[in-house]
């Protein structure tokens, strides 16, 4: 068939800093699909859409073919509204994982399609698959019937669900294009708007453990996919949050879990415990709804870790497994009394991956146990050989490269200095 556009015409265009037309965006991720266009001109158009970005009509549009490449669930079937949360992620950042059953268990439904870690970030998939038996990847049917079942479900995005993405999304990580806030916003937005929530909660990273580590980037970040969310007749709310610092006491994914179940049990660290409330009273107030239990005693009285139990197990999963454990710990220990100023997130988070708990490709098998414990957070007071952290691995050999990278990771002052951190909210955006 003759094509109506020719890639060179595309890419020629942005380079020069033109608007693309919508039937030049149209054409272009079709034939993209469909493999009209190659990689090496999609890396160029990229490349130049990093350089020279695009519009609000622009980043609409392409976010509107990349959903056209697919299927578009639909949830109008279920008796309660339907409401997702998303993460651009972070170090520690398990806020998912007690989120999804605590709002299914004040009343929403929760289509929660997560991804896995890439880099420095955990992903919550990974995370799961720390659980004897658990199943990422569930049929719309499988879905639909966890849902009606528990309230909500945590899987994977199924391979009908805008595949331009899934093609893009894997250049993008190879052309150094992955930052670009067009492509980011239209990533993210093309994937919730088709998987058919009715709204969105969206809680962007900011800070040195965040993809956007300046607050206004994150904050320009927040506004653009609150637009698309709008324009798409998705109810659509951001907080952009602090990730200057990792969540929590643990990063890794089967500590993640242990976690987890801690804060379902009614404990947990007060910084998760604060960020889950605030993301599932946004998520219950977007759709309407005022739970007779309100999240905090959903969380206490076991009524959101009867609604996990139940999704783990609907999804194969063995509550009752011991969870993986790393055959080797080594401490990092306080060289001198004072007061604990900082604690470098990204740091953190690359020391964890390097123990095993990241993975450096797709696909690469991961050490389920692996990761870091965090025994002090910024402000607290320490003594000299206090453990600070302690470093999980199953290879010995991985110590020595994790404790490079949290060279200059944390530092110690007098009881009176001033400590730095971002608030863990740091703005709320609203359509």
């Amino acid at each position: 068939m003759s094509e109506k556009f020719a890639a060179v015409e595309i890419i020629s265009a942005k380079r020069d800093k033109h608007e693309l037309s919508n039937e030049q965006i149209d054409w272009t991720i079709d034939a993209y699909t469909r493999g009209v266009i190659a990689d090496e001109q999609m890396s160029a158009l990229l490349m130049a859409i990093l350089l020279n970005g695009m519009n609000n009509r622009e980043i609409s549009k392409w976010t509107e073919a990349m959903i056209a490449s697919g299927e578009k669930m639909n949830w109008s079937m279920l008796d309660r509204p339907t409401v997702d949360k998303h993460s651009t992620g972070g170090v520690g950042d398990k806020i998912t994982l007690p989120l999804a059953p605590l709002v299914a268990a004040c009343g929403a439904a929760v289509p929660q399609l997560s991804g896995r870690g890439l880099g420095h970030t955990g992903g919550t998939l990974d995370k799961l698959e720390s659980i004897k038996g658990w199943k990422a990847n569930l049929s719309n049917a499988e879905m639909l019937k966890v849902i009606q079942e528990c309230g909500a479900v945590i899987c994977a995005a199924g391979a009908g669900l805008a595949p331009a993405d899934k093609k893009l999304y894997a250049l993008r990580d190879v052309t150094g294009t992955v930052q670009a806030i067009p492509l980011i916003a239209s990533s993210i937005m093309s994937k919730k708007i088709a998987e058919g929530t009715s709204a969105l909660v969206l809680d962007v990273k900011t800070g040195s453990g965040a993809f956007m580590s300046d607050p206004k980037d994150a904050a320009l970040l927040a506004r653009t996919m609150v637009d698309l969310g709008k324009n798409a007749g998705v109810k659509t709310r951001a907080l952009v949050t602090a990730m200057d610092v990792p969540l929590g006491l643990t990063a890794g994914n089967a500590l993640e879990i242990r976690e987890t179940l801690e804060v379902l049990a009614g404990g947990g660290p007060s910084d998760v415990i604060e960020l889950t409330l605030l993301l599932a009273n946004e998520m219950l107030d977007a759709v309407g709804i005022k739970p007779k239990v309100s999240p905090e005693e959903a969380l206490k009285n076991g009524m959101a870790m009867d609604v996990w139990r139940k999704m783990i197990t609907a999804q194969g999963g063995d509550n009752d497994a011991p969870l993986p454990v790393a055959k080797e710990k080594m401490e990092i220990k306080a060289t001198a009394s004072g007061k604990l100023l900082n604690l470098d997130a990204m740091k953190v988070g690359v020391a964890a991956w390097r123990l095993g708990a990241g993975r450096q490709k797709q696909g690469e098998v991961l050490q389920l146990g692996s990761g870091i414990e965090i025994h002090a957070k910024p402000g607290d007071l320490v003594t000299k050989d206090q453990a600070i952290l302690t470093l999980h691995t199953d290879e010995v050999a991985r110590f020595e490269r994790a404790i490079d990278a949290l060279v200059g990771g944390f530092s110690i002052g007098g009881k009176d200095d001033e400590v730095k951190r971002l608030p863990l909210v740091v703005e709320r955006i609203e359509g």
